[in-house]
């Protein structure tokens, strides 16, 4: 008999395969993460010394276990391995050997392998299979069977210690390397409490390796329990990962260089340069020194933690934190338990309350990781105790009261009461309750979550809005669901869960329903993420019906709830169903218009009725040489195309979100394969389509319209299919950096690197790849022809999307390869006809491609300029705000009943037309010094822009292009601008715009750039371009300023035509405008006598009917100041005329204008004087104003102006002769009129300052004559009148007797 085989025990002595052991009444009652052990001595026990940690075992054989026990069925599809494993099994193979790997293996030396569960191998060929949990305990079983023959027999309990005990037998090595890997599988795959119901007896070194193993190994899932973001996996729903986040690698994917241990040394500590790179970046907005990964291992480096103990499935330990300027050294005592490799509840003194880990935790994990043979290793507490008689029992009890009784005295008594007493509960049931022992059978085996603080911090984010980052924290938590998912950790569901809850529970939801409004679009961005997420967890290929099940309950609660969000704010309804078919017709489309709400967990609930049993589609996945057979079947036809790849025919968004479920849970090689699939399809798809066109191409370009053949979007959806699809396929390409961990503080990355992978079963000579198929993909689904979705969100949404998509196509540095991809596709898409966006005839309501054809345009510039052009010149096009021609009558059902009027519905429209406008700019920019193509894409811009403001923009862009501050100007682009800043004139001549001014300024300062003939040429044809007032105010002024004939370097004759033709438009606009043109139009026709004198005439033709007193005063003063006094004399009589003072108006701003008008008069002699006195009389009636201008009358004789022919005789006027006795009389009876007016409302306060204003009137009788009898009479009156008044009559009496 072989060596082997006389160590194993006969399998048919266990209990059925792979069923559960039978649990023994007796231990009922226990609880979660607590399990209870027998009491009874147990056959076999040995006494003694305590349990040494396992030795290292040179050598050997070892076994793939599962990274997890979720999903132990098997495969990706659940299919259990159905052979057991044996010594000879496939499963288990021999490793390296030699006495460093092997000490490596023993001691933890693995640390960061995470197996996947196997899929289904290319080619039938067998894998390596995971083991089932009959496999394991078969494992198990080898393994008890070898150190049962190897080890002594067990002394009873109680004996002494000097009996004898045989020589333990010879083990072969590979039966000992059998018996290291049996412990390595039970720790990680069975509950202790299993192994134990197994086998009557277990190997105490059996025990000892199951316990050691059943410690986590990796590092990274250390992390990612104690910091936001570990990974940086861009999640498709969320349209992007945050800046430097490090790559997680799925329990799938190879982890090569990125291991944190080091599997050939004997002591497994990584390097700190290797250590440094394992944890991620912080948060948005948080340092990432400050997590508490980083500081755990700067703990550990410290030698900050000491008293490690393990007692059975029980880890603990001190960590001491330094002291700091502020703090003092803090010691923290620290617990840990822990089953299966994932820790499962965490303690610590720091009194943390976090999501995640503190860095005490994660200290002493990593101690554990690193250094497991500086760890005292010990069984469970109740194996030593087992091997206690009874005075040692009671010795231990009794000390362990001492050193803690003022702790545990009051629980020691009240247990040793109910022991005592028989009646008691305790005594009901056998066994007792064992915290070391590891978790019991019924336990989930899950890492330690903190259900209660997820939920206060998602409440505590919701609760701040947007304010104080909070939406990023929560982007964070979203991001770490899905590492969680892509680890197959069944957390990632159940945090998404507790997440929800709070979503839900959000007090707004039911505030912005009440009031009718909606929520801001920050919110509605995390509201999309969460839908998206809950997508990707019902489609896990490996979940159970049961999860399955209890998913879909949960999702329709929530969907049923009232203020459940719907998918797209009001307009929740107007997207097919996830399950839709590619082709939809008419019957569909009239039924999308009673579709029920939409909410955003509509779609995941579909998706639970999505499976992945289809024999077709999971060959697909499994294989990447699966071809169409050499004899098709009936039906077989449609699931390939012409060159034998596979197709995976389902509603696109639908198969993307297979996609993105295959790469979120860890798939990324299958995720590929279908997403390969799929283009295939769209390729397929594209071609039929291109046929279909041709045959209608004649029809449609008559008819110039067309109707919408995709009803959905995939840019903009809410499963962002086509973000999906290319981030799969370049992540397959991402060139990895060595130090690709290392992250800054800062939190900033490098761009990516890509590089060509060829695709699998495709023909080499082709030249494809995955980096090509990403391009292509993304200019398919950009490139779509598709209605402009309801509601402002949902079309926010459609050019957030854009943007992510173009933000990361440019990100790939385009080679031969790509620009080939990319010329393709471009002609595909202009050939497309109805189909894509940019074909020739495109519908009313389709969604614009100008943000798309500028990357297109910036992309192919340098290697086709021709086609960039054709591309960008055909996208400038927005037919919405083109006239509705008459053909345009064929829009669908649905279009129709949601378009009643123009175009009401377009909320961002603003945002359209500046991506136009960007798009031509670019054009501009690129066509500088080609007349030609600037002559086309001007073309284009007065064609297709409809915007004053932005072409006025684009006229300013253009200029400085053509004008660089250090080159010489050009010309062609000058021109461009000109006739752009020319059309904003016309648009803006007879409507309101506020930066009208600055635009007359701007096209004068073009013009003088192109050149005397551009000058000419807008003063000729002004009244085209400007109002009177900006022709004379601005354009002459400034055209006839010296400055502009310095720049232009004029000589006479030129200069001479420019003040013609400014002389002739003064003169039109005088005419047409004399109220505001008049003075401008003077002042430009001073230098000529016979245009000066026409304006002249103008003014005064115009002062009788249309022109205010201002203007008049304003036009004298100037006639004045160029030494015209008869003619300013002549235009302020004029002016009076207009003029109308009251008698309470003593502060009127034309009081300067008659004072001037006066002394201009006076000046001039007395017949002037005589004349405008009774136009003075007329108009003002103000005492004060009348007052000032006699005495300025009586200070000087007049006639000081010194006209020639004019005598001035030198002598003052009399107040008693014409014309200044008409002047006084006015006055004293405005004086008069203007008491008794203030009289009649005065209060005591005015008492004061109506005296002053009486001894001023005083002042003014007197000039007269008998001046003093009428102020005296004046006051009598007065006291008479106003007697009633005698505070007021006695200030009077007292002042004027």
């Amino acid at each position: 008999m072989p060596a082997l085989e006389a160590f194993r025990f006969p399998c048919w002595l266990l209990c059925p395969p792979c069923s559960s052991p039978r649990r023994d009444p007796r231990e009922e009652g226990g609880r979660k993460g607590l399990r209870w052990r027998r009491t009874e001595r147990r056959k076999g026990r040995r006494g003694g010394e305590g349990v040494r940690p396992p030795s290292n075992e040179p050598g050997g054989a070892h076994v793939t276990p599962s990274s997890s026990c979720e999903g132990a069925g098997g495969g990706l599809w659940g299919a259990s391995s159905s052979a057991a494993v044996s010594s000879s099994s496939p499963s288990v193979r021999l490793g390296r050997s030699g006495s460093g790997a092997a000490a490596a293996m023993a001691e933890g030396g693995e640390g960061e392998e995470l197996l996947r569960p196997p899929l289904p191998s290319a080619g039938g060929s067998p894998g390596p299979k995971r083991l089932c949990s009959r496999g394991v305990a078969l494992l198990v079983e080898e393994a008890a069977a070898v150190e049962a023959a190897a080890a002594p027999p067990r002394p009873a309990p109680g004996a002494p210690s000097s009996a004898a005990a045989p020589a333990p037998l010879a083990a072969p090595p590979a039966a000992r390397v059998l018996a290291r890997r049996g412990g390595q599988a039970g720790g990680r795959q069975l509950a202790f409490e299993r192994v134990e119901g197994r086998f009557q007896r277990i190997p105490e070194p059996v025990q000892r390796r199951i316990v050691y193993w059943s410690f986590p190994r990796s590092e990274r899932e250390i992390c990612m329990y104690s910091s936001f973001q570990a990974g940086r996996q861009d999640a498709p729903g969320s349209g992007g990962a945050a800046a430097g986040r490090w790559r997680q690698q799925g329990p799938g994917e190879e982890r090569g260089r990125r291991r944190c241990g080091h599997r050939g040394a004997a002591n497994p500590v990584p390097t700190p340069a290797a250590a440094a790179q394992v944890p991620g970046p912080a948060a948005p907005g948080l340092p990432s020194e400050g997590l508490p990964f980083r500081r755990g291992i700067r703990l550990l480096e410290a030698g900050a933690v000491e008293n490690v103990l393990q007692v059975g499935f029980h880890l603990s330990g001190t960590v001491t934190e330094p002291a700091t300027a502020t703090e003092p050294e803090m010691t923290y005592r620290v617990a840990i338990s822990f089953d299966r490799c994932k820790i499962t509840s965490v303690t610590c003194g720091c009194g943390n309350k976090d999501i995640f880990y503190c860095a005490h935790v994660v200290a002493l994990s990593l101690y554990r990781i690193r250094k497991p043979d500086q760890v005292k290793l010990r069984l469970p507490i109740s194996e030593t105790l087992f091997q206690m008689n009874r005075d040692q029992l009671q010795k231990f009890v009794q000390y362990l009261i001492t050193a803690h009784h003022t702790e545990v005295l009051p629980t020691a008594q009240k247990l040793a009461d109910e022991i005592l007493s028989s009646n008691s509960e305790i005594n009901q049931v056998h066994g007792a309750p064992d915290p070391t022992a590891g978790a019991s059978i019924d336990d989930e085996n899950c890492w330690h979550l903190d259900e209660e603080q997820v939920r206060e911090q998602v409440k505590l984010f919701l609760s701040q809005g947007g304010y104080y980052g909070s939406g990023k924290q929560l982007n964070s938590m979203f991001a770490k669901v899905r590492e969680m998912l892509r680890m197959r950790d069944s957390n990632g569901a159940r945090m998404l869960t507790l997440i929800t809850e709070q979503f839900m529970a959000d007090p707004r939801l039911a505030l912005w329903r009440q009031q009718g409004t909606g929520m801001t679009d920050k919110c509605r961005q995390l509201w999309d993420e969460l839908g998206a997420l809950w997508v990707c967890v019902v489609l896990n290929p490996h979940c159970t019906l049961e999860e399955k099940s209890c998913w879909l309950r949960q999702l329709r609660k929530w969907g049923d709830m009232e203020v459940c969000p719907l998918e797209d704010g009001n307009y929740g309804n107007e997207l097919p169903n996830i399950t839709s078919a590619l082709t939809q017709n008419s019957s569909h489309r009239q039924s999308s218009l009673v579709r029920p709400r939409r909410t955003v967990f509509t779609r995941s609930i579909e998706g639970c009725d999505l499976h992945w049993q289809d024999s077709h589609l999971q060959r697909i996945i499994s294989s990447d040489f699966y071809i169409s057979p050499s004899y098709q079947r009936e039906g077989e036809g449609l699931l390939f195309n012409s060159q034998g790849q596979p197709l995976w025919l389902e509603h696109v968004p639908t198969a993307c979100a297979r996609v993105d479920a295959l790469r979120s849970h860890g798939y990324p090689k299958e995720a590929l394969r279908l997403t390969v699939a799929i283009i295939n399809t769209l390729r397929l798809q594209q071609q039929r389509q291109l046929e279909i066109y041709k045959h209608q191409k004649k029809e449609l370009l008559q008819r110039g319209a067309t109707t919408i053949t995709n009803l959905e979007s995939w840019v903009g959806h809410p499963l962002n299919p086509i973000g999906c699809l290319f981030l799969t396929l370049t992540e397959a390409c991402r060139v990895e950096d060595e130090n690709c961990l290392e992250i800054s503080d800062a939190g900033d990355s490098k761009p990516p690197v890509y590089q060509h992978m060829p695709v699998a079963n495709c023909n080499p000579e082709s030249g494809e790849s995955y980096l090509s198929l990403a391009l292509e993909v993304a200019l398919m689904g950009m490139g779509q022809q598709r209605v402009m979705p309801e509601g402002l969100y949902a079309q926010d949404k459609v050019w957030r999307n854009e943007e992510q998509i173009i933000g990361r196509l440019q990100e790939l540095e385009l080679d031969a390869v790509l620009v080939q991809t990319l010329r393709k596709q471009c002609i595909l898409l202009l050939e497309g006809g109805p189909f894509s966006g940019l074909g020739e005839v495109i519908h009313r309501e389709s969604v614009p491609m100008h943000t798309f054809a500028k990357y297109l345009f910036s992309a192919l510039l340098p290697h086709d300029a021709d086609l960039a052009y054709k591309l960008a010149l055909r996208s400038m096009r927005l037919p919405v705000l083109e006239t509705t021609s008459s053909g345009d009558v064929t829009h669908p059902h649905h279009i129709v009943s949601v378009v009643p009027s123009r175009y009401p519905r377009w909320f961002t429209l603003g945002h359209l037309e500046s991506q136009q406008c960007e798009l031509a700019s670019t054009m501009l920019t690129a066509a500088k010094g080609d007349m030609l193509r600037l002559r086309t894409v001007l073309e284009a811009i007065q064609k297709n822009i409809h915007s004053s403001s932005l072409i006025f923009k684009l006229a300013q862009d253009a200029f400085k292009i053509a004008t660089p501050a250090d080159n010489s100007s050009d010309t062609t682009l000058l021109n461009v601008a000109l006739e752009l800043g020319l059309q904003v004139m016309r648009m803006t001549l007879s409507t309101l715009n506020w930066r009208r001014r600055e635009m007359v300024r701007w096209l004068v300062t073009c013009a003088t750039e192109v050149g005397v003939r551009a000058l000419v040429s807008i003063l000729q044809s002004w009244y085209t371009l400007f109002t009177p007032t900006e022709a004379t105010s601005i354009v002459a002024a400034t055209v006839m300023s010296h400055n502009t004939i310095l720049r232009l370097s004029l000589d006479y004759p030129q200069r001479e035509e420019l003040a013609s033709c400014a002389r002739t438009l003064a003169l039109q606009c005088a005419m047409k405008d004399p109220q505001n043109c008049a003075l401008s139009a003077l002042t430009l026709c001073e230098k000529d006598h016979i245009a000066f004198e026409t304006a002249y005439q103008i003014v005064i033709d115009a002062a009788s009917t249309g022109m205010t007193y201002s203007q008049l005063f304003t036009i004298a003063r100037y006639m004045e100041h160029r030494g015209y006094p008869l003619r300013a004399f002549k235009l302020a009589s004029l002016a009076m005329t207009h003029l109308n003072l009251a008698y309470n108006q003593d502060t009127h701003p034309a009081i300067n204008d008659v004072l001037w008008a006066c002394a201009l008069s006076h000046s001039l002699g007395k017949n002037e004087l005589a004349a405008i006195i009774p136009l003075v009389v007329k108009s003002v009636h103000c005492a004060t104003v009348l007052s000032d201008i006699l005495r300025r009358c009586t200070m000087t004789a007049p006639g000081l102006a010194g006209i020639p022919g004019r005598r001035n005789s030198g002598k003052l006027m009399s107040t008693d002769k014409a014309p200044l006795r008409q002047l006084l009389d006015a006055t004293i009876s405005a004086y008069i009129n203007t008491t008794h007016s203030r009289l009649t409302h005065i209060s005591p306060r005015h008492y004061g300052e109506f005296i002053e204003f009486l001894s001023k009137a005083r002042e003014t009788f007197l000039l007269a004559q008998d001046g003093h009898i009428q102020f005296a009479q004046f006051i009598d009156n007065l006291k008479q009148i106003y007697k009633g008044k005698k505070k007021l009559m006695l200030l009077v009496r007292e002042r004027f007797g």
